[in-house]
């Protein structure tokens, strides 16, 4: 398997930080999900004054992927920060992570949260989900 693409996966998620709807929170996500034949998904969080409507960078990135029927994916980067400054790591909600487990192998799927292109950290989804609720469990 080649290299994870690392820099310009953070580079891609950072872009997507222009286009966060974020008249709430203003806390703006960013994400690039990478596919196993190299195609990138991109992602930003878009809120709701109702909040329950709104959705994350992560999902919408794998929704869009999904939709355009693609079903295999090696990594995503997550970036995001109060107005777009990134100051920390902004590692992937529950409900984020149970929509990767539904479309990733947790021991091979890598999930890269980054500050910068030098600051990043990656990890597999197991190590993010460690009990993960997975089709395997609906097989008796």
């Amino acid at each position: 398997m080649d290299a994870l693409p690392v820099k310009m996966l953070i580079e891609t998620a950072v872009r997507q930080l222009e286009y966060a709807y974020t008249p709430y929170s203003h806390f703006q996500v960013g994400a690039a999900l990478l596919g196993e034949d190299g195609t990138v998904y991109t992602g930003c969080n878009i809120e709701n004054a109702a909040y329950g409507p709104s959705n994350c960078a992560e999902r919408t990135a794998i929704f869009k992927a999904v939709s355009e029927g693609a079903r295999d994916f090696r990594a995503i980067c997550i970036v995001g920060g109060p107005d777009g400054v990134l100051t920390g790591f902004t590692p992937p909600c529950g409900v984020c992570l149970q929509v990767m487990m539904e479309f990733c192998d947790p021991d091979a799927f890598q999930v890269v949260l980054a500050v910068s292109t030098e600051e990043y950290k990656i990890y597999r989804l197991r190590e993010l989900l460690p009990m993960g609720f997975g089709a395997g469990n609906l097989k008796g």
